[in-house]
């Protein structure tokens, strides 16, 4: 079955961003609605594209969706909801408290937790069967990125046990009774989330290892929540049908063996696999056409010539390097290949003889596997949320408590307790990584968009929040960041996406929201396009060919700087595979494949490099070309010749000779990099 059985009143769709939450959740919705069903789609995604998929505009009301009988969606609006939130505890006291107090309780309702409980208190309601819940008999929850899934899913338990355990009528929340009076709504909803009759939680996974990494450590955290009605659902599952194309066998294997591979709590949950849409699930035609297959879709227009499609990483890495030093910062929607791209750029750096600090403050924290080995001249540090609130807390205590009595004291441990706490903490540690960047290059793989923006629109609410716990002490990090954000001779900031509909128009709203902070993106990096991979599988030749208006879109009218990294052979996990993305290899991959008499080699590359990459494996396979190996004295047999996707090359050994894979392949490397003029 391609889309779970959903039983329960309440269905949450969850996991590492990109794995295709929304369309699934879209899917799902839509299938109850025909099934007779009255049903409320929510987004608690900050980046949710709802609207996009539905074909409707969406605000933070239900509304009915054109074409579709019994469905309905909103939008939880995070800092709409906040706006509202802070102005319904304001209000009453204005007029009557002096206008210093009323901003005194505005500055306690502008933190990043009034945002938080803003959503949930929405959340909330829906969950107790409350509000808009009321009209339905069931509603599908399409949540944010896992992080933010995560924490969203924890505050019922987490503000419930803050509400009861805050004696001092005061937080960075504001004036605790007006949280209070939500107690009971909050009670219900942690009632429901545990329910397994009530609610069902969707662990949406594309069948690839990190994703797959991800899902389980959802599954293990919900699980210690006491949320424990899940099931797995596999998106995008390819299957090359017999396919001689290496692209689509490369796909087919990189997916199997992650599933063979797949943790084993995971297996053990009850599982539906959708398979490969070639284009994708926005719009309501292609919803239906996924449910029902039979109903069909347009044919895709016709591939542009692929000569005309943007360059690799080279020339935006030797700009980099031009400076000396300074701040890389790889911003997108979750799944995009951020992680890839900013270790990618941070092992160019060290291998160019630059100083690098490579980090994270992504919760799913994905750099170091990505990286997979040491490299000279690159530290590889990680943003730790834990340590830096345990820091900060005894920082301030040690500083601002000094001096207070027991119940002072008292208080101000219990305000360090708050939610806000992170945000301020991982705020101070992302400032220090930076101020490292006057000495080296500092290259950070950031959270997923939503998560970014936060932790950039954070500065101020850092600021008022330093003067109310540190009596205005400012750390010179944290007072400089902003003006070196802003400054293009220090920070460049590279924009990552995919050519596909949502990425790009999420990637799009980024870029606004930068620059309405005055933060000019540096350039656009488009990941894992099947239109530069050489593909002529028809399913896959298909996908392609929905990509191409995307990247023109980046390339004409998005950014002024432009680079396509294709789709890979060979997953880009190691020091090797993350160098073949940057230093002109980056348009090829390969694979070599065992076979009884030698080895068959799979090389992916544009069309306008596959000749001169035939004639110069033609002189490798005899001895003659610039990286001559031992194993080509071993030949009996070579074939070289044009393939579905590049050049194929067959080794045969001569008779009581065994081929050493592992040497050809650093030979192959070699080759790629001199016929693509790196």
């Amino acid at each position: 079955m391609a889309l779970p059985r959903i039983d329960t009143r309440y269905a949450f769709f969850t996991g590492k961003g990109g794995v295709g939450k929304t369309s699934l959740a879209c899917a799902c919705a839509l299938s109850l609605a025909e099934a007779g069903h009255r049903v409320l789609l929510v987004s608690t995604d900050p980046a949710s594209n709802l609207d996009e998929v539905l074909e409707t505009p969406l605000s933070t009301t239900p509304t009915a969706i054109r074409g579709v009988n019994g469905l309905f969606a909103l939008n939880v609006d995070p800092e709409a909801a906040a706006a509202a939130y802070r102005e319904r505890m304001v209000a009453p006291y204005r007029g009557i408290l002096p206008a210093a107090a009323i901003r005194s309780m505005e500055e306690q309702f502008s933190g990043g937790c009034t945002v938080e409980i803003a959503a949930f208190d929405a959340f909330a309601e829906l969950l107790a069967g409350r509000s808009h819940a009321q009209d339905v008999d069931r509603v599908v929850f399409d949540t944010a990125p896992t992080g933010h899934t995560l924490r969203l899913l924890t505050l019922p338990s987490a503000w419930n046990e803050f509400l009861s355990s805050n004696t001092t009528g005061n937080s960075c929340l504001g004036p605790l009774a007006g949280l209070e009076k939500n107690k009971a709504i909050y009670a219900a909803a942690v009632g429901s989330l545990k329910d397994p009759a009530m609610t069902s939680v969707v662990l949406v996974a594309r069948p690839e290892t990190a994703a797959l990494r991800e899902a389980e450590r959802t599954r293990h955290e919900l699980a210690d929540l006491g949320v424990r009605h899940q099931v797995l659902a596999l998106n995008g599952v390819f299957d090359a049908q017999g396919s001689a194309d290496a692209v689509a066998q490369a796909m087919a294997q990189r997916h199997a063996q992650a599933l063979a591979a797949m943790p084993a709590g995971l297996a053990g949950l009850a599982r539906t696999a959708a398979g490969f849409i070639p284009r994708g699930l926005v719009g309501l035609a292609s919803l239906r056409a996924f449910l029902h297959p039979d109903a069909g879709l347009p044919a895709a227009a016709v591939a542009p010539d692929t000569d005309t499609l943007p360059g690799g990483l080279t020339p935006l890495v030797r700009e980099i390097e031009a400076l000396g030093h300074g701040l890389v910062m790889t911003m997108g929607k979750g799944g995009v290949g951020k992680t890839t791209v900013a270790a990618a750029v941070a092992v160019a750096l060290a291998q160019r003889g630059h100083r690098v600090v490579l980090s994270t403050t992504d919760p799913a924290a994905h750099v170091s596997w990505a990286l997979g080995e040491a490299v000279a001249n690159l530290s590889v540090e990680r943003i730790d949320p834990a340590l830096e609130i345990a820091n900060y807390r005894r920082e301030v205590l040690d500083k601002a408590g000094a001096g207070l009595d027991a119940s002072a004291r008292a208080m101000l441990e219990e305000d360090l307790r708050s939610p806000c706490t992170e945000e301020i903490a991982v705020f101070r540690a992302f400032a220090r990584t930076v101020d490292m960047a006057a000495q080296a290059f500092v290259v950070l793989d950031t959270a997923p968009t939503g998560h970014t923006i936060l932790l950039m629109d954070s500065a101020e609410a850092y600021h008022r929040e330093v003067n109310r716990t540190q009596q205005g002490e400012l750390p010179e990090a944290v007072r400089t960041l902003l003006p070196r954000l802003r400054d293009p001779a220090f920070t460049r900031v590279l924009i990552v996406t995919l050519a596909e509909a949502t990425p790009v128009h999420e990637a799009e709203r980024l870029q606004a929201d930068l620059r309405r902070a005055r933060i000019e993106p540096y350039a656009w990096v488009i990941n894992q396009s099947l239109l530069a991979s050489g593909t002529q599988d028809p399913v896959l030749l298909q996908r392609a060919r929905c990509e191409a208006p995307y990247i023109r879109q980046v390339q004409q009218t998005l950014s002024t700087r432009c680079a396509l990294l294709p789709w890979q052979l060979s997953a880009p996990i190691g020091v090797e595979a993350l160098g073949r993305l940057v230093d002109g290899a980056d348009a090829m991959g390969y694979r070599i494949d065992p076979t009884a008499d030698g080895l068959h080699i799979h090389v992916t590359a544009p069309a306008g490099q596959q000749q001169a990459l035939m004639e110069e494996l033609g002189k490798c396979a005899s001895g003659h070309c610039s990286c001559p190996s031992p194993q080509y004295q071993k030949l009996a047999a070579v074939e070289v010749q044009a393939g579905a996707a590049g050049v194929e090359v067959v080794l045969k050994a001569r008779p009581g000779e065994v081929l050493v894979a592992d040497d050809i392949a650093h030979c192959l490397a070699h080759t790629l990099r001199e016929v693509s003029g790196a």
